[in-house]
Formats: structure tokens, sequence, C-alpha cells
């Protein structure tokens, strides 16, 4: 499958429709509810999202894309949750349940990080399980050398975080 990602500058709708999905699955790994329904049947609305339209060279916004058919999203920024220097993080991530398990994830995750060299740091929640395995290959393909993992519960963040160089 050909995996790509398309700069998204000019498909913010589509992001946020993206992130009705992202944030119902992301709601298995909650202890306690983030955010409720709204009456008209929708999450609301991500706050940090606008950042992403708002000319700030530090955000990107990718759509992915699988033999060109949508298939999720990718938002990159330099937000630490470690606290420490980060070049690069990724904020999140996103692949719909139909590309999920064939590689797509891999590729689309890989096609954001290796061309941006600089310090990485992935902050994955404690509950999600699959995901912390899933970021901690992506990492160990990615990284020009040893990749650093911590278990932080703090005003933070809360779960594993992994950090490492792409030169």
């Amino acid at each position: 499958m050909d995996v790509t990602l398309e700069p998204a500058a000019d498909r913010r709708a589509t992001i946020e429709n993206l992130f009705q999905f992202y944030v119902h699955d992301f709601s298995d790994f909650w202890i306690e509810p983030q955010v409720d329904l709204g009456e008209d049947g929708r999450f609301p609305p991500y706050p940090p999202l606008e950042s992403y339209w708002a000319g700030d060279p530090r955000r990107a916004a990718y759509l992915i894309r699988a033999d060109q058919a949508l298939a999720g999203f990718v938002l990159l920024n330099d937000h630490s949750h470690s606290g420490r220097p980060a070049d690069f993080n990724v904020a999140e991530f996103f692949v719909a349940r139909p590309y999920r398990r064939g590689g797509v994830g891999r590729a689309a995750a890989l096609a954001a990080i290796t061309p941006r060299r600089g310090q990485w740091e992935i902050a994955v929640a404690r509950r999600n399980l699959a995901a912390q395995a899933f970021w901690r290959q992506i990492a160990a393909a990615a990284a020009a050398g040893d990749i650093e993992e911590t278990d932080q519960d703090d005003d933070r963040w809360n779960g594993m975080i992994l950090r490492f160089v792409v030169a």
C-alpha cells in the first residue's frame, strides 16, 4: 500500500471531522470521562487544534493517505511533556480503523518523523498499551542512537515518554 502525508493547511474541516473518530477511540483510555457528547451528537472542539491554522511554524498538520484514500491524520509540534527541550513532538496521531494493522500507521509515522532531524519526544497515554508498543517500534526504526523511555505521572503527563534523536 502506498502511504503518503498530505499537508493539511487548507483541510481544517477534514481534520476536525476525523478528530471526532479520534476522540471516540481515545476515550477508551481515559480513567474518567474527559469530555461529554454535545446535544448535537459531537464531541466538543479540541482547543489546541486551532493553533495548527494560526500560522505557527512550529506546528504542522498532515492527512494520511493510503493508496490516495483518506486514512487519518498526524499533528506535529514542539511541545515537551517531559519539560525538557524538544524540537519535535507527535502531538496527535490517528489512523482510521479500516487502515490499521496493515502497515499504514508505521509508514505514516516514519514519513512524519524521519525527515525531521533533531530531538523528538513522543508521549503515550498510560492505558494505551497498543500505542506504547507501536511507538517503541517507531522510535527504534527512526532513532539515530539510544532511546530514552520514562514513566511520568505529574501535571504535565501521565504515561510513557520516549525521547530520541533523528540524525
